[in-house]
């Protein structure tokens, strides 16, 4: 699954592939923003550790990861 974070004054989103379920990924998002911990920190599929200060968060975004294509086509 892919996570899409984007971070205020940052001129690009961070993008994360992650192993957990969207809504493993929902719960941690809510914890974080409506917890006493400050920060979102998130795994990747490689175990890498990915924290974001909830603070500087302009979004969230959460999708199924598709496979890439190889090829053309004609239509």
């Amino acid at each position: 699954m892919e996570v899409k974070i984007g971070v205020q004054f940052a001129p690009r989103e961070l993008v994360v592939e992650s192993a957990q379920t969207p809504d493993e990924v929902t719960e941690l998002i809510t914890e974080a923003l409506t917890g006493e911990n400050k920060h979102l920190t998130l795994t990747d599929e490689r175990g890498r550790r990915v924290v974001v200060p909830v603070d500087k968060l302009a979004y969230v975004e959460i999708a199924e990861a598709e496979p890439r294509r190889v090829g053309f086509s004609a239509s």
